[in-house]
């Protein structure tokens, strides 16, 4: 099927987002959402219409064709210049458009999502190893390539595609990131998103999936083990419960959530749903081979780790035999796990109170700084006039 077709599709498209309750049920998204003017989107009980207008602007005269698309010098996205909260965020419509590497891809921005390392980053808790300001803020992204360097072999404009824009969260990541019309990512950062899954569903997964797929590996996590992981419900957790047990083959995975998301952990696997609200973890008779521990417990995980076991820490306090790591991501590892997402082993989880549209960054990121979060916030539609221009051809 052509990127056309697919955008003009009328078929429904395969949700794959778990159910957390009756009242948060919601259609899947996809580009044929957009053949209406208005798309509501519910938040805080409110509904929120984002206005489609069927005019765009003139496009600036230093724009230049690449195949059958066009690429302006400036863009719209976030910058923030200095570090701080939320309020140093700021939406400007004169961005330049970053230029693309020989081994780099130029891709439009469709969907994209936040991560915790965004918001720590933005507060300046990296500043030793950042890259410049001002920046572009955003790792995951979900877009369509539309320009590619001269080195570049495996994609071509026109490919739908996916990946976390930075090899290194921490280490020299991105100036310009996934927060923005365009951003230019290298080649092998990225994947072809699985056909079944939507841009917001697709943005929700890269940097998440790649921590759970890496920690696992490093603690040499395989077939049989058990497995607890803390805060099962969040980015990192709730992928990190399918994985261990669709494509490692665990004997147990147990979980911790608060007590209205204990079903949400059931439906993605986890034999033991462990309400933290009511129940300690430390006072359960359960030893276990791995301990990931993606909420910040790691004093506290290290106490039901088996002997010889392995406690993967993502933040916090690291004991005895915890360990801490910063993934590397790789678009061969997405896709690697591409299968068990088109089969639907593997569920992107994506909080009901997302997308939030783009103009709204600022209030997806208090929300997410909440810590309240059910899986990923994602940020959609990035780049409307791209939606339009395809629906109108």
């Amino acid at each position: 099927m052509t990127i056309m077709e697919a955008l003009l599709s009328s078929t429904t498209t395969t949700t794959l987002r778990p159910s957390l309750t009756p009242s948060s049920t919601k259609p899947p998204l996809s580009l044929s959402t957009f053949t209406t003017t208005t798309h509501k989107l519910s938040k805080s009980n409110k509904n929120i219409r984002l206005r489609v207008s069927a005019a765009t602007s003139p496009k600036p005269a230093t724009e230049t064709a690449v195949d059958t698309f066009t690429v302006p010098s400036e863009m719209k996205g976030w910058v923030y210049d200095e570090y701080g909260g939320v309020d140093v965020l700021k939406y400007s419509s004169n961005v330049t458009v970053p230029s693309v590497n020989d081994d780099q891809v130029l891709v439009k921005v469709v969907a994209a999502a936040l991560n915790p390392v965004d918001f720590k980053r933005r507060l300046g808790k990296f500043q030793a190893t950042d890259s410049a300001l001002p920046t572009v803020p955003g790792y995951d992204v979900a877009g369509v390539v539309v320009k590619v360097g001269k080195q570049v072999k495996g994609l071509k404009p026109g490919d739908e595609v996916y990946g976390d824009v930075s090899e290194k969260a921490l280490d020299g990541p991105k100036q310009s990131g996934s927060l923005a019309e365009y951003t230019a990512v290298e080649e092998k950062l990225l994947a072809l998103k699985p056909k079944n899954l939507d841009f917001v569903q697709a943005a929700s997964l890269p940097l998440a999936i790649e921590t759970a797929y890496e920690g696992l590996e490093r603690a040499g996590f395989s077939q049989g083990k058990s497995i607890l992981i803390l805060n099962g419900a969040g980015g990192v957790g709730s992928l990190t419960i399918q994985l261990a047990k669709q494509v490692f083959g665990a004997s147990k995975v147990a979980a911790t959530a608060s007590t209205s998301k204990l079903e949400l952990l059931k439906s993605l696997g986890a034999d033991l749903a462990i309400d933290y609200t009511k129940e300690d973890f430390e006072q359960l008779p359960d030893k276990y081979d791995v301990v990931f521990d993606a909420i910040g417990q790691g004093e506290k995980a290290v106490k039901v780790v088996k002997e010889g076991g392995s406690v993967v820490v993502l933040t916090g306090a690291v004991s005895p035999p915890g360990f801490r790591f910063v993934v590397t991501s790789t678009g061969s590892t997405l896709t690697k796990l591409n299968p068990y997402l088109e089969s639907g082993k593997v569920k992107a989880v994506i909080d009901p109170n997302s997308p939030f549209p783009i103009d709204r960054v600022k209030e997806a990121f208090s929300y997410l700084e909440t810590g309240r979060a059910t899986g990923k916030v994602v940020v959609y539609p990035v780049s409307e006039e791209y939606i339009l221009e395809k629906l109108a051809q």
